[in-house]
């Protein structure tokens, strides 16, 4: 995609968002060039699924101290205490095991990552995370992982959903959140709810998402 494309992709797209919806690009596959496109255009958080990837990249970019890197794929426990020291957010704790293997490592850092619990509002083979039910059997476990800085909850949601579906599902998604914030549950204020790509951003603003991760809508087709 040509750099002013990059550039006016972010503009439009800031020009939409309301306020307190922060827009996370999604630089996935994408090269620390096209980072740097984003990044002159003043954009500062990206978003990588894979671990070894984003590393690379982080060191191809370490002139740009200022990027808050956000860690959105699957996380293998046996890759949990580098992911925790390189990244600013991690959104995808998407279970008990996960969570208490990043407590531990968490518990001895002056600087952690902070976090989101991913959540599956609906059944899906095809997703990690939990569902609804087993996430409240867990609660108090989770919530005994004192050390992690626990911000908010995120969702993917199933492909082939109707706009109707889809706005339920993340509407689902915040009723959890305000319950959890009544029962008081964590330590920390759940404020952030990671909701909505590129092709369903606006009903997950409408439902209420304070963070969207948008790569196609930014950069064009994965590379």
């Amino acid at each position: 995609m040509p750099e002013n494309l990059i550039a006016q992709n972010l503009i439009r797209l800031r020009a939409e968002l309301p306020d307190g919806v922060s827009l996370i690009a999604v630089s996935k596959t994408h090269t620390a060039d096209k980072i740097r496109l984003a990044y002159a255009a003043g954009q500062r958080d990206f978003a990588e699924n894979r671990l070894q990837e984003a590393l690379s990249k982080q060191a191809e970019l370490a002139d740009l101290t200022d990027i808050r890197w956000h860690f959105i794929g699957h996380l293998q426990k046996n890759k949990a205490k580098k992911a925790i020291a390189n990244f600013d957010w991690i959104h995808t704790i998407d279970s008990l095991a996960l969570a208490q293997k990043l407590n531990h490592y968490a518990e001895n850092l002056e600087k952690t990552a902070k976090f989101c619990l991913q959540i599956k509002p609906l059944p899906d083979p095809q997703k990690s995370g939990w569902e609804i039910p087993e996430f409240l059997d867990q609660m108090t476990q989770l919530a005994d992982c004192r050390y992690l800085k626990v911000q908010g909850l995120m969702t993917i949601l199933p492909l082939g959903l109707t706009p109707p579906e889809t706005k339920q599902a993340f509407l689902d998604v915040k009723a959890l959140q305000q319950q959890l914030n009544k029962a008081g549950h964590f330590p920390f204020t759940l404020s952030e709810l990671s909701m909505g790509m590129s092709g369903d951003y606006p009903l997950a603003v409408k439902a209420g998402s304070t963070m969207i991760r948008l790569g196609r809508s930014i950069f064009g087709a994965r590379q």
